[in-house]
């Protein structure tokens, strides 16, 4: 019985070195550009992305048999504190009211990530914004008085912009963990996963793949608003065109679905793609009214967002061979083992992004000294390996996220475009 639980421990020491040193690469460029800008501004060599965490890696030895485990208790936390080092890190999250359990899961992806960062000179100052905008500029400015060098959180959008106030009076960036991409602005950087990269993906995709003209089917919501404002850029970016957009309010996709069936059914059908930004719980009503206009999939692709990474989806008869953009599984998946066995519960799909924040924090304060949390270092166009793939900030504080295509087929999502390993050069 002991070969096994060797094998199994082994693997999972496998896969946490393995994002140590993806994201060790981070302060690096990754990928590099042909020009020769970084040469003339002096900036690091060429660093290249780490394997993925299924390879195995020959330093790594297996623990000899019966071996202690990692205790999930926190071995170096004290209370609000994760590490003793020396560059001073807040992480404001809702460790009490709305958001508690999300808060409490990213505070434990926080003390993975130092543990597997092999505890880096890093305090980590752990700050309840209690669910608050309020609440949230008060921990920011607990940690600043404490000497925080940069700030990773808060979750919610008003949060963020009510820590990014004394952050900017202090001179100190924000990585916030929000997805409202209104939130983002100099110095106030979003690693989350914002909408606009994946409607950026899954058009580019599918005019590489023929597509020339695109209707939408969009929800009256905050994030259907963001989305269709993408959506035109980017198919008027691709030289494609929009054929018809339809607005409807959620939950009732039926009286839109109708007005939008002469472009999308029958062998009239003007358009070749369907953008349908919806949700896993709305989505159902959305195909069901699409399936009563005759709608055939086959014939006018459906194409959507990170929304539909949801196994529910993918049986709906209206979405097979529709296809959609979404960060690699791979990566979330492995972080996901290491988290259970950790702590012994299955993380929110957000954890990652503050395990990422923390290795992000490591890195840089490995590489680059005094200058870690400078803008310049943030906004390195070529980007940061992390759990979910290679992403970038942009200057203004939005990000660039490395993103694969998947195509629903017989109850599964299968990759027909893998996640680049580089991000495309800034503006292309």
């Amino acid at each position: 019985m002991a070969r096994p639980k060797c094998r199994r421990d082994r693997f999972m020491r496998v896969a946490a070195l393995t994002a140590v040193l993806s994201v060790v690469a981070l302060g690096g460029c990754v990928g590099g550009f042909g020009d020769g800008r970084w040469a003339r501004r002096g900036s690091p060599p060429r660093a290249e992305l780490s394997p993925p965490a299924d390879v195995p890696l020959a330093v790594d030895p297996a623990p000899a048999a019966g071996a202690p485990t990692a205790s999930p208790t926190p071995a170096a936390s004290g209370g609000n504190r994760i590490g003793s080092g020396a560059a001073k890190v807040a992480l404001v999250l809702p460790l009490s009211g709305t958001g508690v359990a999300v808060g409490n899961a990213m505070r434990n992806a926080a003390q993975l990530a130092y543990d597997e960062a092999q505890q880096p000179d890093l305090t980590i100052l752990v700050e309840d914004d209690r669910g608050s905008p309020d609440g949230a500029r008060d921990a920011t400015q607990d940690a600043l008085k404490q000497g925080a060098d940069i700030v990773l959180g808060p979750v919610f959008a008003a949060n963020v912009q009510a820590a990014a106030v004394p952050a900017r009076a202090a001179g100190k960036p924000v990585i916030g963990f929000s997805t409202d991409a209104s939130v983002a602005a100099r110095g106030v950087y979003l690693l989350s996963f914002l909408p606009q990269p994946e409607v950026d993906r899954i058009i580019d995709e599918s005019v590489a793949d023929g597509r020339r003209s695109f209707a939408a089917l969009i929800p009256e919501t905050a994030y259907g608003n963001a989305v269709e404002a993408e959506f035109r850029e980017a198919v008027a970016r691709k030289g494609a065109r929009v054929a018809a957009v339809e607005r409807y309010p959620s939950g009732a996709p039926a009286p839109a679905v109708e007005r939008l069936a002469r472009v999308i059914t029958g062998s009239g059908a003007t358009a070749d793609a369907l953008f349908i930004p919806e949700t896993a719980d709305a989505m159902p009503a959305v195909a069901a009214a699409l399936i009563k206009a005759r709608y055939n999939p086959a014939r006018v692709r459906p194409i959507g967002t990170a929304l539909w990474n949801e196994p529910a989806l993918f049986a709906l008869p209206a979405l097979q061979g529709g296809r959609f953009a979404s960060p690699d599984r791979n990566g979330f998946s492995n972080f996901s083992g290491r988290y259970q066995a950790r702590f012994g519960a299955v993380p929110p799909r957000v954890a990652s992004l503050a395990y990422d924040g923390v290795m992000l924090s490591a890195a840089l304060t490995r590489q680059y000294g005094s200058q870690r949390f400078a803008e310049t270092t943030l906004t390195n166009p070529s980007g940061f390996a992390g759990t979910d793939g290679t992403f970038r900030f942009r200057p203004e504080g939005l990000s660039d996220r490395s993103l694969a295509v998947y195509e629903i087929r017989n109850n599964a999502a299968t990759v027909v475009s893998p996640a680049p390993r580089v991000l495309a050069k800034p503006g292309t």
